[in-house]
């Protein structure tokens, strides 16, 4: 069948409300680990993530910080307006965005938003700032989705003013408000680029004590950045993958990575799905790279069906496009290569880089349970029947799998 074909009703179950997890365990690594190996299912907790690891693995994760992107503004009124910053459209770049000093526009969804038209009055909002002095935060929606923000002291970043304003979003299925153990609980321990919408959620379960024991095994770690969309939680409502518009993500690597990537004869293991897709779209840039050389970073990109477009019997192998991506940077004199990607990774995709996977479990309809039966085919319904009938715990705050088909 072409991946195109496939129905989304064939990637469904049943997932009753108590067993998604509300909040999570009070230590990390202490939750379930379900392990698939090569069509066997056993379980463990978390924190022996070590000793059920290949031997000889790379582990890759993904090191994007959550921000407090919900904004939310009074009218005069009284109707509330609440903004979620999205991704920057102005300066266009997340850290350039993040540490503007007096405007900035943001593609954001509105709450409320027929309350707040396009060209109508700004919002405002006054906050004390941690020196004591205060800052005025101006609102003006430009359109549809695109907000600008002016503030009047330059003393503070953006970055800075949604640190003091702004709450972290967390997942809707959560059916809660933020709280302010989610502020710690909902980043990895290792999150560091700002610019997400949401968690890379299988990195909730590391701990430093975890990290020692990798570093004990030999096991290397390296760190990609992929800032995770709100899109991640759009579920599949056409009826054929076909007809579904995946959302887009910005990449970040540097080029010690690709060539560590290039060079490693170890297993490649992902930490969670947001690795996986950064991972696998890096190698489609290489491609991309080989057929067209001079290609300019304007137009670096990886779209929603183009790695199903090629004959397989003609693909380079990882090397080869990683080596590729390299030398593209040297001729660029850049060491760092940025650049969205759309890939949608369902049955019929072939992994071209990704050996293994930690994830969480994920709901029912979304692109993300098709990432699953791609990776481990039809067994994914003997994995998801075994954490329902074993007391796992799903979604974001959820238990996690290790996954080597």
């Amino acid at each position: 069948m072409d991946t195109k074909d496939i129905s989304i009703q064939d990637y469904t179950y049943s997932l009753p409300d108590e067993r998604i997890a509300k909040y999570p365990l009070p230590k990390r690594d202490q939750s379930k680990l379900l392990i698939y190996r090569q069509g066997e299912i056993s379980e463990k907790i978390f924190c022996d993530l070590p000793d059920a690891l290949p031997k000889n693995t790379l582990l890759v994760r993904n090191n994007t910080k959550v921000i407090r992107a919900r904004l939310l503004f009074r009218k005069a009124t009284g109707a509330q307006i609440e903004i979620f910053c999205l991704d920057p459209l102005e300066p266009l770049s997340y850290e350039l965005s993040l540490s503007s000093h007096i405007q900035c526009s943001w593609h954001c969804m509105l709450g409320n938003a027929k309350r707040w038209q396009p060209g109508s009055a700004s919002l405002t909002k006054q906050l004390t700032t941690p020196d004591g002095t205060t800052l005025t935060l101006q609102a003006e929606r430009k359109g549809q989705e695109e907000v600008t923000f002016r503030w009047d002291n330059p003393n503070y970043s953006f970055g800075e003013i949604l640190e003091m304003m702004g709450i972290l979003p967390i997942p809707p299925y959560l059916n809660r408000e933020t709280e302010t153990a989610d502020l710690t609980t909902y980043q990895t321990v290792y999150a560091y680029h700002q610019g997400s919408v949401a968690a890379p959620t299988a990195g909730l379960h590391f701990t430093s004590e975890v990290f020692n024991r990798l570093a004990e095994k030999g096991i290397p770690i390296r760190d990609v950045t992929l800032h995770v969309g709100a899109g991640t939680f759009k579920p599949v409502k056409s009826e054929i993958i076909g007809e579904h518009e995946m959302h887009r993500e910005l990449i970040i690597v540097n080029e010690d990575l690709l060539k560590c990537l290039a060079e490693t004869d170890r297993s490649i293991v992902a930490v969670g799905t947001t690795s996986v897709r950064t991972l696998e779209s890096l190698y489609w840039l290489g491609v991309k790279i080989i057929q067209n050389p001079q290609i300019d970073s304007t137009d670096l990109s990886v779209t929603q069906w183009e790695s199903y477009e090629y004959n397989p019997n003609e693909l380079p192998n990882r090397v080869t496009a990683f080596n590729a991506l390299v030398a593209w940077m040297q001729q660029h004199e850049t060491s760092q290569i940025v650049f969205p990607t759309g890939i949608l990774i369902a049955p019929g995709y072939q992994f071209r880089v990704v050996q293994a996977m930690i994830t969480n479990f994920h709901q029912p309809h979304s692109t993300l349970l098709l990432l699953i039966g791609a990776f481990i085919g039809e067994d994914w319904h003997r994995v998801y029947n075994y954490a329902l009938d074993h007391g796992f715990r799903f979604l974001s705050y959820g238990d996690s799998s290790l996954l080597m088909p």
